[in-house]
């Protein structure tokens, strides 16, 4: 087996679950508010398929995982996104504060995912001598992975720009004006993320927002779950 091939597949799963979640906590919560548009869809599933997007699930985070194993010989970040879960806001209960609570949704459900990830690895430490070295060793390369693809996820998606999800809380809890404002930026959402993240990077070398997000926002908030779910002060 290639040395790579167990840091690429825990990288991979790690990066899969967190998305697929994302996108069904979306699906759940707008069927529990009274929206079945997701329902209907098809995109209420924990199926990873039913949710791939070819560039943000597959091509993105493929390219990121096989480049930094080639260049530092370990998987640090992940970025990528699934295919949005369709809702129609005017079908929920509460159309303003629904929406609010839909988008909170997924970032939610990455928060729980890295807690019970950081709680598992006490199970994984506990059982070390019976599973042996390579299996223990994979287990924790996969739940320090699924922790930071889920802190990366979900705190990402929290920047208050529509379509991320943040921008779309922003839109529920502004005064009419603001929020109007906010809410027409949506169609143009994606194409800024993709100019700041990608293409600006490109153009200005000294420009790095992905890397200043996971130094000083991700990693902070890692240390400190490994510190809360009692691992003590790690890495």
């Amino acid at each position: 087996m290639p040395d790579w091939l167990p840091e690429a597949a825990a990288a991979v799963l790690a990066a899969v679950l967190a998305i697929t979640m994302h996108e069904a906590a979306h699906g759940y919560a707008a069927l529990a508010l009274g929206d079945d548009t997701a329902k209907r869809a098809g995109r209420i599933s924990l199926n990873p398929l039913r949710h791939v997007d070819p560039v943000g699930t597959l091509l993105l985070p493929g390219l990121m995982v096989l480049g930094q194993l080639l260049t530092i010989g370990r998987v640090e970040a992940m970025f990528g996104w699934a295919k949005p879960v369709p809702v129609d806001v005017w079908r929920l209960r509460n159309p303003r504060w629904g929406m609010v609570l839909v988008a909170a949704a997924g970032p939610g459900i990455n928060a729980v995912l890295a807690v019970s990830a950081a709680l598992l690895g006490h199970l994984v430490l506990a059982g070390d001598e019976m599973m042996g070295p390579d299996l223990t060793e994979f287990l924790l390369r996969f739940i320090v992975l699924s922790m930071v693809a889920n802190l990366v996820l979900g705190l990402f998606n929290l920047l208050p720009l529509p379509p991320l999800d943040g921008g779309r809380i922003m839109v529920g809890i502004l005064p009419r004006a603001p929020a109007i404002a906010l809410a027409r930026l949506e169609p143009y959402g994606l194409m800024i993320v993709i100019l700041f993240l990608f293409l600006l990077p490109m153009a200005l070398p000294a420009w790095d927002p992905m890397t200043w997000f996971v130094r000083h926002v991700v990693a902070p908030v890692y240390s400190f779950l490994i510190l809360v779910t009692g691992h003590g002060a790690g890495p």
